[in-house]
């Protein structure tokens, strides 16, 4: 018996970006995530631009969502009314409220408030909406049985945010990723965000660095940021043999 297995190797660090990306360069045709994701209505407010594109050698996918006006701060409440008011499949909604609420309950604690109160700032805005909901769009598509990760690099120095400049990693990616295996690189910067390590702290099964399986697809996603490291996030869509 094989079961389908999705493996984030997660080779300098992991955003919602580059996330939506890798999977999109797994294969999954863009006319059908554009279609699926059209259903969260809110195509008024944001456009998405998906290209091929070059980072150290390495062909792979790069998206950008680009925000049409200057969104109002949202709370948790208000996102999960777009998902629950939106026309996609209650797998999507479900693994896309999973995710902010991670996002939401890690804010929550290191903000010293309480998840209801929280203003999510740069995850609630429209861009990160997208991230996470069209990740869950596309994990649901790929239909795959398990997922795993490598051990999230988060970089290093300082971030500036909303709140200020905070140390790398930002005290909510930091809290997000307890009890996940991470390591403290040698970039100068924040290579994992709080969307992408949201993303493997509630789809992840395992995260290993040594995985026993067949590859079958390889994606690439392709992120914005200059590093002196590749800023790629890659995927592994394979199967992996059930022992007897």
């Amino acid at each position: 018996m094989e079961q389908r297995i999705l493996y984030f190797d997660i080779v300098n660090g992991i955003s919602g970006d580059m996330t939506l990306a890798t999977l999109l360069n797994l294969g999954v045709p863009k006319e059908i995530f554009l279609e699926e994701l059209s259903k969260l209505n809110l195509d008024d407010e944001f456009d998405i631009k998906i290209i091929s594109k070059i980072e150290n050698g390495i062909k792979g996918t790069n998206v950008d969502v680009i925000i049409k006006e200057d969104n109002a701060c949202r709370h948790l409440v208000d996102i999960f009314n777009i998902i629950d008011n939106s026309r996609l499949n209650e797998n999507v909604k479900s693994m896309a409220k999973r995710i902010f609420m991670v996002i939401g309950e890690a804010e929550a604690k290191v903000h010293g408030t309480t998840i209801d109160k929280i203003h999510f700032h740069e995850v609630g805005a429209i861009d990160s909406i997208v991230d996470i909901v069209g990740v869950s769009i596309l994990i649901d598509l790929l239909c795959v049985d398990k997922i795993y990760a490598s051990t999230v690099p988060v970089g290093s120095g300082f971030v500036k945010c909303d709140h200020g400049i905070m140390p790398v990693p930002a005290p909510a990616t930091l809290e997000i990723l307890k009890d996940v295996p991470i390591k403290l690189n040698s970039v100068k910067g924040e290579c994992t965000t709080p969307t992408g390590a949201a993303i493997v702290k509630t789809l992840c099964e395992e995260f290993i660095d040594t995985l026993e399986f067949e590859p079958k697809q390889i994606g690439y996603g392709v992120g914005h940021k200059m590093f002196e490291l590749p800023n790629i996030l890659r995927s592994v869509l394979g199967v992996k043999k059930n022992k007897i």
